[in-house]
């Protein structure tokens, strides 16, 4: 009988990537990236408990959690919480002040600047740390239309290598501008607010700040900063230097899920 190993298992490249607590600085980038697209972030601003001190901690571990199933759960657990996020974003909309126009947050294009945001910027924290060359790049870039499919996109418009994500940038970028609502939420990703632990909001404010200086040097440029050169090189020899260091130290806690896939990665190397 072959095992449930989910979307990808242990022989993938997005199993081994993920495993690396390095790629913390990618999910902060991630947020970073994708609050730069005008209705993806008012869609979120309007509808999301991130702003709401009392609820952003408990949304930002939800977060978290569905994005440990869908990459480590089982086909199943994939699809039960796929559906209950599909679920939840079809009765949500949101308000375009530019437009005047009232959006579904499902809509395609939000769905897919959210995952390419996503990707792109796992695939440049993997790359920078040495993770991941040319062709497992493409590969893991490929893998990942299998995730974008689950939220409910279709494969086709989805890039699945490094080429068709760099032309999906170039379209989209004129679209992207800092709002008011981007504003805020980096405000609270620098200076975490609310009941999260102190340890925590530490951590989340370290993380996100290098997170940051890993931005392309356009999207720091939307954020009214430098996007100089050398910050590309600090961030990268930074970088390098955390999983290092991580590589010799004991894994740090984690779900059931994780663990398995820790010693399965492991037996398959």
């Amino acid at each position: 009988m072959t095992a449930d190993h989910g979307l990808f298992g242990p022989d993938s490249v997005t199993w081994r990537v993920h495993l690396e607590p390095v790629l913390w600085v990618a999910g902060m980038r991630a947020l970073l990236l994708q609050a730069l697209h005008p209705r993806v972030m008012r869609g979120t601003y309007q509808n999301s408990a991130l702003f709401d001190p009392k609820k952003a901690w408990s949304r930002f571990e939800r977060t978290v959690e569905f994005v440990g199933t869908r990459t480590f759960g089982s086909l199943a657990e994939v699809e039960l919480a796929a559906a209950r996020v599909r679920a939840l974003h079809g009765k949500l909309r949101g308000f375009d002040p530019d437009t005047g126009e009232t959006f579904r947050i499902d809509a395609r294009d939000g769905l897919l600047w959210v995952h390419c945001a996503e990707i792109d910027s796992y695939l440049d924290i993997a790359r920078r740390t040495g993770l991941v060359g040319g062709a497992e790049a493409d590969t893991y870039v490929a893998e990942n239309v299998r995730a974008a499919e689950v939220i409910g996109l279709d494969p086709a418009d989805v890039p699945a290598s490094r080429a068709e994500l760099r032309d999906y940038f170039r379209r989209v970028r004129p679209e992207l501008y800092l709002t008011d609502e981007a504003r805020r939420a980096a405000q609270n990703l620098f200076l975490p607010r609310g009941e999260a632990p102190a340890q925590a909001k530490v951590l989340i404010s370290t993380v996100s700040t290098l997170g940051f200086a890993t931005l392309p040097r356009w999207a720091r440029r939307l954020y009214k900063l430098p996007g100089l050169p050398t910050t590309d090189l600090g961030s990268s020899l930074i970088l390098r230097g955390l999983r290092t260091a991580t590589a010799v130290l004991p894994d740090v806690p984690a779900p059931p899920e994780i663990q398995k896939a820790r010693r399965l990665v492991r037996a398959a190397r």
